[in-house]
């Protein structure tokens, strides 16, 4: 597997997306719960689907960003969701992340919106300050779905000016996978993985001892889960809570940047890696370690002659942290609600939470504490290694426009790391721009 789902290259592909909704159409920032035609369908306040559907046939229509590897599970999801509701089609449509959050405001405004949207976390407060999506309190009492079955941070995220706009599918911590065989032929123990940034070293330096270069960094996809890790295990931040303030030139990036640089410079990773050279040399047996999401468990799998294993992010910094991400259920704002289609919508959020155990065959780990508990799950030995990060996560903050500073940081990482900018100065430039791009956002979002 060459590709995998545009997430795999992590938050700077997220909130790429996130800044897409940006440049789209305008919707107000201000006003009530309920735009035009919002009004929850006849009998579902307080039941939020959770009651099923008997009414007419009706197709919905269903839009996602999963168009790597993870696709597939949820279409598998999907159709058993279509067997259990004869009455309900649901045509799926996989539009790359950036894409869709060009499409989906205009959508809304054209009258011709999707009746499901799924998105991350980081989404949910800018498309919710513009109106794309509605609030979904209703699906969350009838479901009787409280946050005492969620961890508190992927709760908390759904809600924007205390109202709730999604429920949580998933969780998506960045971990470390390991192969075997490498660490096996350089001398390292192949079942007693880092976990701490010395340990880490000293299997990078068994590897370079042996003409193997252990960790590949790439200048175009580094400053995303990777980076950002660390930046928050040395009590960073890429965006403050309040929105108003970007981390980049903080002592906990530029020691970030400043050190997966240094495996460049010191030969752990060759240079000019390509963006997937992590995946391709990993696979291929090249490479000791890769650090991503839980969605390569798949591809790992997949991938023939591989002997691999997975676990918790190592400790780079001062304390357990990690980079973590959400895929979430939203409502899209519709200008003539069907209330079939309202009722029909909610049964399907309704259902895909209580049947997320199967989410993890893409390596996704369930968001529901609930599930994470059945018997069903436990079978996922591999997922459940991100479930223990799951109290160390780290989401963006949940501020409308806060992935529209992400192109500053991506292109000063790339500079820094290719050695075009000293790593302090190139990450001072794209603070100051992210800092003026922020003030402008509170602004144009306040109200």
């Amino acid at each position: 597997m060459a590709t995998a789902d545009p997430v795999r290259f992590s938050r700077r592909t997220l909130l790429g997306a996130a800044a897409a909704v940006g440049a789209g159409l305008t919707f107000s920032g201000c006003g009530g719960s309920h735009g035009p035609g919002q009004e929850p369908a006849e009998g579902t306040q307080g039941k939020g689907g959770a009651e099923g559907y008997s009414g007419p046939a009706v197709t919905l229509q269903y839009w996602n960003g999963l168009t790597g590897g993870d696709g597939p599970v949820m279409k598998k999801l999907v159709a058993k969701f279509m067997k259990a509701h004869p009455k309900i089609k649901v045509t799926t449509t996989s539009i790359a992340w950036a894409d869709l959050f060009q499409k989906l405001p205009a959508s809304v405004q054209s009258g011709r919106a999707p009746d499901i949207c799924l998105m991350h976390t980081g989404d949910i407060a800018t498309n919710a300050a513009r109106r794309v999506v509605q609030p979904i309190d209703d699906v969350v009492k009838g479901a009787k779905l409280t946050a005492d079955d969620y961890a508190e941070l992927v709760w908390k995220a759904t809600y924007y000016k205390d109202q709730q706009y999604a429920i949580p599918l998933d969780i998506h911590p960045a971990g470390l996978y390991y192969n075997k065989k490498v660490l096996a032929q350089v001398g390292a123990d192949p079942e007693k993985p880092p976990t701490t940034k010395d340990e880490f070293m000293a299997v990078l330096d068994k590897c370079r001892s042996k003409n193997v270069k252990g960790y590949w960094v790439s200048a175009l996809s580094i400053g995303g889960l990777v980076a950002q890790s660390m930046i928050f295990q040395n009590g960073g931040y890429m965006i403050s809570d309040d929105g108003t303030k970007t981390g980049f030139a903080d002592k906990p990036a530029i020691d970030s940047i400043t050190y997966f640089k240094s495996l460049i410079d010191d030969g752990y990773s060759p240079k000019n890696a390509a963006a997937d050279g992590d995946w391709v040399s990993f696979s291929n047996n090249k490479a000791a370690f890769m650090i991503v999401g839980p969605w390569m468990v798949t591809p790992c799998k997949e991938a023939k002659g591989l002997d691999w294993g997975c676990a918790p992010i190592p400790v780079f910094g001062s304390e357990q942290q990690t980079w973590a991400g959400s895929h979430c259920f939203t409502l899209p704002r519709q200008t003539n609600q069907d209330k079939n289609k309202a009722t029909a919508a909610r049964v399907f959020v309704n259902w895909m939470s209580q049947n997320s155990v199967g989410w993890a065959e893409a390596g996704m780990v369930p968001a529901r504490k609930s599930v994470r508990e059945s018997s069903e799950f436990a079978q996922y030995t591999d997922v459940k290694q991100f479930e223990k990060m799951i109290d160390w996560a780290h989401f963006p903050p949940n501020v409308p426009g806060a992935g529209d500073t992400d192109p500053e940081w991506s292109k000063a990482v790339s500079l820094a790391v290719t050695g075009k900018k000293p790593v302090a100065q190139a990450l001072q430039d794209a603070a100051q721009k992210g800092d003026q791009i922020l003030t402008a956002n509170k602004k144009k979002y306040s109200g």
